[in-house]
């Protein structure tokens, strides 16, 4: 029995998880700089 097709799937999804929890991170960093900014620009 072949197990190939597992572990690229298995590395596939992985990949994906870990791409996406990268790019929600960086919005939610780039949301809250966005809003300290905010709150020490008083003009």
């Amino acid at each position: 029995m072949n197990h190939w097709p597992f572990i690229a799937a298995a590395y596939a999804i992985t990949i994906a998880g870990t791409l996406g929890v990268v790019f929600a991170s960086f919005a939610s960093m780039r949301r809250a700089e966005r809003q300290a900014d905010s709150l020490t620009r008083r003009d």
